[in-house]
């Protein structure tokens, strides 16, 4: 730990001694309420058509942050986008549950370095084990255990998937039973290894099935859309995304630099993934990729998931979304497309996770028929997973 963030960590320590665990708690409260806006609140309206195709889908999201915040993610929240029963009131079949080990101060889309750690204040907040101040590795770890306590806590509600027979397991669970959802647990920015392209295996063993070499800044393995250099793989980068593909833990190449989105693409042979992006056909943004990268993203089998957030839409609406969708579409084809919502991810979304009917609706409104629909709304995810994730 730096002399910076021990420092903040006492101040953050000597914080919680004078406000006690409920001024803790009351504090993460307001930032999430403040982060995680819903631009229309629930219950959500749908068309008719849309209802019924609805119910028959098995939606699929790559990313949503709700592990971030400290809540009971199996009870359901008048705060946040997304816990297990909005996510099963929206026909959630499968959520990526990312872990995100470590934000800068004011993290913006254009230029940050690692001298900050809000994410440090948010775990000395919320308690989580000592070990975690120290160890960005001990953060996800951490995530991963919290995962496993709610899956079984729930009844069977959730479902930890981390193989191949999991999923089919889950899958023909879900058809006897649609009140029940899964997560697949996912790292956001490779700096959680600690530096040590071997940690892989720690993480792969705790059961991510998917990691993305850089978040909001550079770090050992690569570089970020929004670092400082913004350069491509290290040398270390190079050995995580071998080790990453020899247990079968998926590449996102979210939030990453140009470079390391070449570099990535040049090395791969598994499918890559963005998991929560947007594209610059259908809107300007740092966050968007270009047609070329949707191309060859598709040419490794991978996927887009398509965000939800004004910052790669340009709209508050579902519409907005499906712009995103349809050229992405155009340029991919429809089995490459997928949804990356970016819940509890400190961004605005047009709904929160039980209107997902609303994204049905408004592709039903664009032109796609029902079968492109459950593709673009889970069916590509799930055969993504069924081909790529291990085995027992």
């Amino acid at each position: 730990m730096t002399r910076r963030r021990a420092i903040a960590a006492a101040a953050a320590a000597a914080g919680l001694a004078v406000g006690g665990r409920i001024g803790a708690d009351w504090m993460v409260a307001r930032l999430e309420r403040a982060h995680n806006q819903v631009h229309r609140k629930p219950p959500y309206r749908a068309s008719d058509r849309a209802l019924a195709l609805h119910a028959r889908l098995d939606v699929a999201d790559l990313h949503a942050d709700s592990l971030l915040w400290g809540r009971d993610l199996l009870q359901r929240s008048e705060r946040g986008h997304a816990d297990v029963p909005r996510l099963i009131e929206g026909g959630v079949a499968i959520e990526g549950w990312a872990v995100c080990t470590q934000v800068p101060r004011h993290a913006n889309l254009d230029r940050n370095d690692d001298g900050s750690d809000d994410v440090l204040l948010l775990a000395i907040a919320q308690r989580w084990p000592p070990r975690t101040w120290r160890s960005q590795l001990e953060r996800a770890l951490h995530h991963a255990a919290r995962a496993k306590g709610f899956a079984d806590r729930s009844g069977g509600r959730l479902t930890v998937i981390r193989s191949a027979d999991d999923l089919a397991a889950y899958r023909l669970r879900r058809v006897v039973d649609r009140d029940t959802t899964s997560v697949l647990l996912t790292i956001e920015g490779a700096h959680a290894l600690d530096g040590d392209p071997a940690n892989v295996e720690r993480v792969a063993d705790a059961g991510f099935r998917m990691i993305a070499p850089t978040h909001f800044f550079d770090n050992d393995f690569g570089g970020s859309a929004h670092g400082v250099a913004k350069g491509g793989l290290t040398a270390k980068g190079r050995e995580m995304v071998e080790r990453m593909e020899a247990r079968s833990v998926l590449v996102d190449v979210a939030h990453a630099s140009t470079a390391t989105v070449d570099d990535v693409l040049a090395m791969a042979r598994r499918p890559v993934v963005a998991s929560h992006t947007g594209v610059l056909g259908s809107w300007s943004s740092v966050r968007n990729l270009g047609d070329a990268h949707l191309r060859a993203i598709a040419a490794t089998g991978g996927l887009i998931g398509v965000g939800f957030w004004p910052e790669v839409t340009g709209g508050d609406d579902a519409a907005a979304i499906v712009r995103g969708i349809r050229h992405a579409v155009g340029v991919m084809g429809v089995e490459h497309v997928a949804l990356g919502s970016d819940f509890d991810g400190a961004v605005p979304v047009p709904f929160d996770a039980t209107g997902f009917v609303q994204l049905t609706d408004a592709l039903l409104e664009d032109g796609f028929g029902d079968a492109d629909i459950e593709r673009v709304m889970g069916g590509n995810v799930l055969r993504l997973l069924a081909e790529n994730l291990p085995g027992r």
